[in-house]
């Protein structure tokens, strides 16, 4: 009789790693979303440099987000709650036609604005390439970041770029990633770099420029002469049969195969030597260019076959007896044999594009649509500045005068309605409009174009609702829709 299947995987007392498996984001992670807003305006080429970004925010990132034309910043704040989205990266183009890149922290902000100086696809940077390198597997581990001359020496609260704008953008870029812990993070895991460097200007102008590159990390056997790794690789095709020579044929082309011709030789050292007879063939005598890759020192991927138990007892018990008998030279074996699977390889990056040139314009307080906390163009005095808060206070105690007074006629509303309907179905519609407001209350954002950068518009029909609200327009649609 057929045994009868337990499932282990999907039902209660499931025995599941809590890791998260490769490939996939774990729950603690930050998460980011790239949108394209004006999804059918920004063209061909700012779409694919979306899609390129997105691939280097994998493996948190949604990489199979559909824009729609008609979607609105506010659509994804919503969703950026329930999914775990904790940053945004907004791409959109101006009319002018600039290119621009928000970098917002959900759901509270702060708003980083970017104008997109420069910028190579992934198809453009591979084209360059001589022997150009796909993205493949290593997409399923976030990449390693490294961030050079974010603080400038000699930089304060006074300076043009202030100290703690510096600080602010480090803290930005580095929770956009998971932290890596070095005593715990597996070194096959970092497959991939990030870089952002900033460009220090000679004299400090008060610009922060960032330049956007992305590498892969490749390594090969280091100290070992080409004419050996040539050796090595045809020994690996003969072993491999016909099917791995007619692959490499196809890879390599017909001139220059992978297996060498020593036919017109006498001795196999003639090879090894070189045609010239200098002397050993390395890298450095056979007139190509030095390689000047970073050389480290790693372990040997070997099968190590364990020893049973009747043999550790034995090995135990000769130990013993070796001391007992004045035998001194017990781990003089170990000694010997430490260095033996070490090997030294050289550790290369290759470019994988996209290579982007950013210059920071304007750092605001909360998502797209908060007080300016800082403007490459625009420098306000003290007066100006205090004004500012001012106007920023009167609008945040209008809006919440708004809310008490939305949620004052809700409560009208449904009371009247309990009157007329059913005490189920008028705690149906209670708990709905319970639902409703603790997501408006959770995220309730003021999107306004008076304090957008150039380029950057504002969320139109937020503007045409406040419009609505203020003329008393909203009366009778609220009433239709407490009402059902």
């Amino acid at each position: 009789m057929a045994k009868r299947r337990v499932k282990k995987r999907t039902h209660l007392g499931a025995q599941n790693p809590k890791t998260a498996a490769a490939g996939h984001a774990d729950m603690r992670d930050p998460k980011s979303m790239v949108i394209r807003i004006g999804a059918g305006e920004v063209g061909t080429s700012v779409s694919q440099l979306a899609a390129d970004v997105r691939k280097v925010m994998e493996p948190g990132t949604a990489s199979r987000l559909k824009e729609r034309r008609s979607n609105r910043l506010k659509d994804y704040v919503v969703m950026a709650g329930p999914l775990g989205v904790t940053h945004m990266m907004l791409f959109s183009r101006s009319s002018s036609g600039n290119t621009n890149m928000r970098i917002a922290v959900t759901p509270r902000g702060p708003t980083m604005h970017f104008r997109v100086e420069k910028y190579s696809l992934c198809k453009d940077v591979q084209h360059a390439q001589r022997r150009p390198k796909g993205l493949g597997n290593d997409a399923v581990t976030p990449p390693l970041l490294v961030m050079n001359n974010f603080s400038a020496p000699g930089s304060d609260a006074k300076s043009p770029v202030p100290k703690h704008l510096e600080s602010l953008a480090t803290t930005v870029f580095q929770s956009i990633f998971p932290p890596i812990n070095p005593q715990t993070t597996s070194l096959k895991s970092i497959r991939r770099v990030l870089l952002l460097n900033r460009e220090l200007a000679p004299e400090n102008d008060g610009s922060f420029v960032l330049n956007f590159r992305h590498f892969a990390i490749t390594t090969r056997a280091a100290g070992i002469s080409r004419p050996l790794k040539r050796l090595h690789t045809a020994e690996k095709l003969v072993a491999g049969g016909p099917r791995a020579r007619a692959g490499s044929a196809a890879t390599t082309g017909a001139k220059k195969g992978a297996i060498p011709n020593l036919g017109k030789l006498e001795d196999i050292a003639d090879f090894m030597i070189g045609n010239d007879g200098a002397g050993y063939m390395t890298d450095a005598t056979s007139g190509s260019e030095v390689d000047t890759d970073a050389e480290i020192e790693v372990l040997e991927r070997t099968t190590k076959k364990l020893p049973s138990r009747r043999s550790r007892h034995a090995a135990g018990a000769g130990a013993e007896a070796g001391i007992g008998g004045g035998g001194g030279d017990g781990h003089h074996g170990d000694d010997e044999d430490g260095d033996e699977g070490v090997e030294r390889r050289a550790v290369k990056l290759v470019e994988l594009g996209p290579r982007i040139l950013l210059r920071l314009t304007k750092v605001e307080e909360g998502l797209c649509a908060g007080k300016p906390l800082w403007h490459e163009y625009v420098q306000k005095s003290r007066a100006e500045e205090k004004e500012l808060d001012e106007r920023w206070e009167t609008r945040r105690r209008e809006k919440e005068a708004r809310r008490q007074e939305q949620k004052q006629n809700l409560e009208k509303k449904r009371a009247a309605g309990k009157g007329q309907k059913g005490q189920g179905q008028g705690e149906n519609v209670e708990g709905e409009g319970d639902s409703d407001e603790e997501m408006d209350d959770e995220y309730d954002y003021d999107y306004d174009n008076g304090y957008d950068s150039e380029g950057l518009g504002a969320d139109g029909e937020m503007l045409l609702n406040e419009e609505a609200d203020d003329k008393g327009e909203w009366e009778d649609e609220e009433e239709e829709i407490a009402n059902g």
